[in-house]
């Protein structure tokens, strides 16, 4: 029985040094492989036992990255295991297939932002007008889709993101904030629609998907079963389903455990 698992890959499989969450004393700290390199300086991280069930994990489902990185983000990522012949980037803008974007999912992605939400300049324009340089470092368009800012956190209103995201609902946008980004992404951009597309594509009868911030829950409620780390927007506010399943850990661990799940849940499958 064919199994799709796909997974949000940054604070859900891999982590930045500063995102890793090592509570444990540093005798006792997991060994760490680095899977991310950005201008010659490593970036990003997974355990070794993470990698190890990355890899077995590819042997028993069809495992499919769902990213909301852009393409180029995504390719400095090197993840153990078989490569991946799926792979979703800008939050399901892109679909990779053999490392290639098809350019008839890129169409259909078009044609529905076009027809259903306001426009990336409106988005945009919207952004540089309200937000205060005091706290915004960077700006920033993600593969013409959608925008996001790069923040100092200690120093952001929680007011203004309050009223952005109610300015952005109005028009068919969705706020996320996750770490130092402030997210404003069009409504019907989703991962979960490019993950059914694979699941169609590939045959799946079961999906399994994880995820740790607002933009993943679609993916979360596409699947048969999901899960989220003890960590991130799902987890600080609260949110479940009855088919998710809210997981203690926290940082870098909660990648390990939800790897241990997905394998767990293919297995039977298999």
């Amino acid at each position: 029985m064919p199994v799709l698992v796909a997974s949000d890959l940054d604070r859900t499989l891999i982590y930045s040094a500063a995102a890793l969450g090592l509570t444990m004393p540093d005798a006792q700290a997991p060994r760490l492989l680095c899977v991310e390199v950005y201008q010659s300086r490593p970036l990003s991280y997974m355990t070794e036992t993470a990698a190890r069930l990355l890899t077995e994990l590819g042997g028993a489902a069809a495992f499919v990255p769902t990213t909301t990185r852009t393409r180029e983000q995504y390719r400095r990522i090197s993840l153990p295991g078989p490569p991946a012949k799926y792979a979703i980037c800008a939050n399901g803008g892109h679909l990779l297939v053999d490392g290639v974007s098809d350019p008839d999912w890129q169409a259909r992605v078009s044609a529905r932002l076009a027809d259903e939400c306001a426009s990336l300049a409106e988005v945009r324009d919207h952004l540089m007008n309200t937000a205060d340089p005091l706290w915004v470092r960077k700006h920033r368009v993600a593969e013409d889709l959608f925008a996001y800012l790069v923040v100092e956190r200690e120093l952001l209103p929680q007011e203004w993101v309050k009223e952005l995201a109610v300015w952005a609902e109005n028009r068919g946008w969705t706020v996320s904030l996750q770490g130092r980004k402030i997210y404003a992404v069009p409504k019907p951009l989703t991962k979960s629609a490019a993950v059914r597309e694979v699941a169609r594509r590939t045959g799946a009868d079961l999906t399994l998907a994880a995820g740790d911030s607002l933009l993943d829950a679609d993916l979360l409620l596409a699947a048969d079963r999901g899960w989220r780390p003890g960590h991130g927007e799902l987890a600080d506010s609260g949110w479940t389903a009855p088919t998710i399943s809210a997981l203690p850990e926290r940082g870098v661990l909660a990648g390990e455990r939800i790897l241990q799940e997905f394998l767990r849940a293919a297995s039977p499958a298999r």
